[in-house]
């Protein structure tokens, strides 16, 4: 539910939601029910404990900010009551948690009476599913040992039964208030949540066992301490990566009121970048730096005086040297920022060259960075593709066959042949810079099929200055044919080429 105004199908969906579950809960509370209202009240409580933290601001000031938010982080205990209570009993004991669980976004009641109608049914639908599976039996009770490894069977059933359930009604929601699609609205839902919902399974069984033991109810509370020092932990780490991207994104954005002349490029470039690290085999946690160095490439211009980086007209080499310092400044912009690990030497180094003739220091071969061999690929070839209010897109094959022609002596083989796979694989499709209104140019091919994330509209460093035949509107056969140059001629720095605005 991201609006503010609920529409009125989701009104509607919200309204069914909530009867369902007084249909579900109320068997509960009917005379001779004969409901264990101990065991009920005590895991009713104790998950509405377990939300507290995150409603109560001095808990959460405690907790460093970062206390564990939401229903779905304490689904052990529900489980545990789905596998210990007969279904409507169950479905109880999610009511008052749910209820209390933090509200982020405004209405506030009508998202927790949904939260609540959700959880209460989904809960249900477990106990069911755990019940026609005797589970009662299979947990044993007192002296009685469980039923092993039976018992996996039914704790397992009804994690899935709860999983499946929040998914189809989370879906069903995001239909009716959002107005997705259906495929859209329930597109990734479950593949998400099976792997959680299966930890929490194993957790809530856990419980189940040590509460029906000879040991008592007290001994099932000691699972709940792992579980939320894990939360705990999971929440701190998601803190910390979003302070990393905002970082991010605000160096970048940085740079993009800097330099007007380009926009998407940077993250184009560290979009292309993980496409070469997937490619060449890279370790997952890897991906995220190699990406941190494609989008932060350029993050030196905020150093390079604003007049010559929007100047109109050819560069003095005066000016050339300054934006050839731009990789050291960057450097030392980012050398105090941890997280960036091997992103900080890809800065340094990605205009170096495999035959030394690169800055800032003439590295050669394996001297240069892995890192900054992947950037240098990258940022040449959305250069060459990106097309700009001053300057004509190069078709992808027309670029590709310039990085292949300068593999070895300006750009590492692997890299450019690792580029060319990516690109057969997922296809490449460059969004117009600079001016929202210019059309791209791009022309179809095998290699120019749109990918996803290759499009997202985001801030970027930039300053590729064309030179002054670029800038020239081409003929149609100066645009059908690639750009005639010296046959050891590389391709040209896209940071230092003169600028000429048409």
């Amino acid at each position: 539910m991201g609006v503010k105004v609920i529409p009125r199908a989701a009104r509607v969906y919200i309204g069914c939601a909530l009867l369902g579950a007084g249909a579900c809960a109320l068997p509960a509370l009917r005379p001779g029910a004969a409901t264990p209202w101990s065991t009920v009240a005590l895991l009713a409580a104790l998950y509405a404990l377990c939300e507290l933290p995150a409603r109560c601001r001095v808990l959460g000031r405690a907790f460093g900010g970062s206390v564990p938010m939401g229903t779905g982080s304490f689904f052990p205990v529900l489980l545990a009551a789905a596998l210990l209570l007969p279904p409507a009993a169950a479905a109880l004991t999610a009511l008052p948690g749910s209820l209390l669980a933090r509200v982020d976004e405004p209405p506030a009641a009508p998202r927790r009476a949904w939260r609540a109608a959700a959880t209460v049914r989904a809960v249900w639908a477990a106990a069911r599913t755990a019940d026609a599976l005797s589970c009662a039996t299979a947990l044993g009770h007192g002296p009685d040992a469980p039923d092993f490894p039976y018992a996996l069977l039914p704790a397992g059933a009804a994690a899935l039964t709860l999983c499946l359930v929040l998914t189809a009604l989370d879906g069903g929601i995001r239909a009716t208030a959002d107005g997705l699609p259906p495929r859209t609205a329930w597109r990734g839902l479950l593949g998400r949540a099976l792997a959680p919902h299966a930890v929490h399974g194993l957790a809530g069984l856990m419980m189940a066992v040590l509460w029906r033991s000879s040991y008592g109810p007290v001994s099932a509370l000691f699972v709940l301490l792992p579980m939320y020092i894990s939360c705990w932990v999971f929440a701190q780490y998601h803190r910390e990566r979003a302070a990393h991207q905002a970082t991010i994104r605000a160096l970048v954005q940085a740079v993009d009121i800097k330099d007007r002349y380009t926009r998407g490029h940077s993250e184009r470039v560290g979009h292309a970048s993980v496409l070469i690290a997937r490619e060449l085999g890279m370790a997952e946690e890897r991906l995220d730096v190699v990406r941190f160095a494609g989008i932060l490439h350029d993050v030196g211009k905020l150093g390079v005086p604003t007049r010559v980086l929007r100047k109109d007209g050819p560069l003095t080499p005066e000016e050339r040297r300054v934006i050839e310092l731009h990789p050291e400044y960057g450097h030392e912009m980012v050398r105090g920022i941890g997280f960036l690990g091997e992103a900080r030497g890809a800065i340094l180094h990605h205009h170096e060259r495999m035959d030394g003739s690169g800055y800032p220091y003439g590295l050669r071969g394996e001297e240069i960075p892995e890192f900054a061999r992947v950037v240098a690929v990258a940022d040449s070839f959305d250069a060459m593709t990106s097309t700009r209010s001053y300057s004509r897109a190069r078709p992808v094959p027309t670029a590709v066959a310039e990085l292949e022609r300068c593999a070895g002596s300006q750009f590492d083989p692997r890299m450019v042949a690792a580029l060319v796979r990516a690109l057969d694989r997922h296809g490449w499709r460059p969004a117009v810079t600079a001016d929202e209104s210019a059309p791209s140019v791009l022309p179809a091919s095998p290699a120019s099929t749109a990918s996803p994330a290759s499009t997202a509209p985001s801030v970027p460093p930039g300053g590729h200055v064309p030179t002054p035949r670029e800038a020239k509107a081409p003929t149609p056969r100066e645009a059908a044919a690639p750009p005639a140059r010296a046959a050891d001629a590389p391709v040209e720095d896209p940071d230092v080429r003169s600028r000429e605005r048409a």
